[in-house]
């Protein structure tokens, strides 16, 4: 009598879905990442910009306009420096707004270029795909946040922020970077073109324009002071320079760009799954 052929070992267990999902994240997150070491010529037109325009305020109307944000301070270099102290929040929220705009073209082009199709055909988690650039979108924030403000502090700025003010700007910095990641990954998986993409985010770098961005609003017209004061860059620009004055900080502003943060966060996440799952013709 033959012995029964021994049972097949089991297969070894695979990854649950939590821990496929996080391995999924992190190698779409290193993709996105990688992406802007390859291309470093778009990180420096992102960091570039912002640099350029603040040179432009500060050298050339920093001198006549620091003495009107600033209540006793006389035109020239005085003024100069007041300007460079009062713009320099909106130029780093422009910052962001400029990452924000290459993000939604790097999903486009995913979306457009068949990269996601494929993916979708393969046991990747759907929250990866999108995530990465999200994640890859904050990191990339933050890094070009820290050069333009870091350029600042060589034209001059000197900041009043204590220990505590730079770890609420850093929190406060990486919420906002998440709330344009995700309205941008959204813009990028809604265009039906690469083009359109690129169009759509120009809205988030006009904003801190209409606002207290460059001048107070209470020196705007009726009518479009309301629209400066009610949209949601202008609390975002006031909390941060509150943060970098080291100054106290106005509470119902900051409770105010912290709501528009979390709520255009969870309106971009809603819409970026929605835009995600709907089949391209």
């Amino acid at each position: 009598m033959t012995a029964a052929a021994p049972a097949p070992a089991p297969l070894p267990a695979g990854p649950s879905g939590p821990a496929r999902a996080a391995g999924d994240l992190a190698t779409m997150s290193r993709r996105s990442l990688l992406r802007m070491v390859r291309y470093p010529s778009l990180t420096v037109l992102i960091v570039g910009t912002p640099v350029v325009l603040l040179l432009l305020f500060v050298y050339v109307f920093g001198g006549a306009f620091g003495a009107g944000v600033a209540p006793g301070v006389s035109p020239g270099a005085a003024g100069r420096a007041a300007y460079l102290a009062y713009i320099l929040p909106a130029v780093l929220v422009i910052t962001a707004a400029s990452v924000a705009q290459s993000t939604a073209i790097s999903v486009a082009m995913d979306m457009t270029g068949g990269i996601t199709t494929r993916l979708r055909t393969m046991p990747v988690a759907p929250v990866s795909v999108l995530g990465g650039h999200v994640v890859g979108a904050v990191v990339q924030t933050l890094l070009a946040t820290a050069g333009v403000l870091g350029v600042a502090v060589l034209l001059g700025y000197r900041p009043g922020a204590r220990g505590p003010d730079w770890l609420g700007l850093a929190a406060f910095s990486a919420l906002f970077a998440l709330m344009l990641a995700w309205l941008s990954v959204a813009m990028g998986a809604a265009a039906r073109s690469v083009e359109s993409a690129s169009n759509t985010p120009m809205v988030l770098l006009l904003l801190p324009f209409l606002g207290s961005g460059f001048v107070p609003v209470d020196t705007m017209p009726t009518a479009v002071r309301v629209v400066a004061e009610h949209q949601p860059f202008t609390p975002v620009i006031e909390t941060v320079r509150g943060l970098l004055g080291g100054g106290p900080l106005e509470a119902s502003t900051t409770w105010t760009a912290v709501a528009w943060c979390l709520a255009l966060t969870v309106l971009g996440w809603l819409w970026a799954r929605s835009a995600y799952r709907r089949p391209r013709v």
